[in-house]
């Protein structure tokens, strides 16, 4: 789960990068704004270029869920203008978010004009449901507190920093703001599960926790909960 993803606005040269950006408007969003919401219309999608977002779904009962975290180069919200016209899902910025915002056809234009800019959206595409078929293997496979001690893992490696700026040790501050319920929807595992998983985990001294804030301090033991090995 920890290695590396490449986006697809990566993965484009900068003259495509440039005609992409052309082709639509740059959008820019502080951490906590929605930048789009279920329900709405979905006249556009949004290449991700810097920051992340945390995508989130509304039952009629108004339970909210995180579904997914993207950023990176992401492409996301391509699938509602094709499928149903209207968003369904609500996109916050967990950090400070720099994105293309380009229509649906103007997209699809622009990747047939650009075999390049094709292969990287075929290629992000593919990933996705590799993502989602290993995501489906594992959760037949684990339980929700070893799902939840491999998502830390994943993000301690892609959005950790050291403690403090000269730190050297293997402690980690996961710099995305997410409450622990989110973090629970995220492994797939029930909110009493992760609950009851942190507590266990803080006494161990394997990590520290605060208001949307999560320290892993020993990543090897989390790797061995989750069934990672070392």
């Amino acid at each position: 789960m920890d290695e590396e993803r490449s986006g697809f606005w990566d993965q484009l040269s900068p003259h495509d990068q440039d005609r992409l950006t052309a082709a639509g408007r740059i959008g820019k969003y502080q951490p906590g704004v929605a930048i789009c919401r279920q329900g709405e219309p979905a006249t556009h999608l949004f290449v991700l270029v810097d920051g992340m977002v945390k995508v989130v779904t509304v039952s009629r009962d108004g339970e909210e869920a995180v579904l997914a975290l993207r950023g990176d180069g992401d492409v996301v919200g391509e699938f509602a203008g094709e499928l149903t016209g209207y968003r369904t899902a609500t996109m916050y910025a967990l950090e400070d978010v720099l994105a293309v915002l380009i229509p649906h056809r103007r997209f699809s234009a622009y990747l047939d004009s650009c075999p390049p800019a094709a292969q990287a959206y075929r290629r992000m595409l593919i990933q996705r449901i590799s993502e989602t078929a290993e995501g489906l293997h594992i959760q037949a496979t684990t339980t929700g507190a070893q799902r939840l001690a491999r998502l830390l893992i994943t993000l301690a490696h892609r959005h950790g920093q050291p403690i403090e700026p000269q730190a050297t040790g293997p402690e980690r501050v996961i710099t995305l703001p997410l409450s622990q319920e989110e973090l629970a929807d995220l492994a797939l595992a029930s909110r009493a599960t992760a609950t009851r998983a942190l507590a266990d985990w803080r006494k161990r001294n394997l990590v520290q926790t605060g208001h949307r804030r999560i320290t892993v301090i020993d990543p090897a033991a989390l790797r061995r909960l989750g069934g990672l090995g070392p």
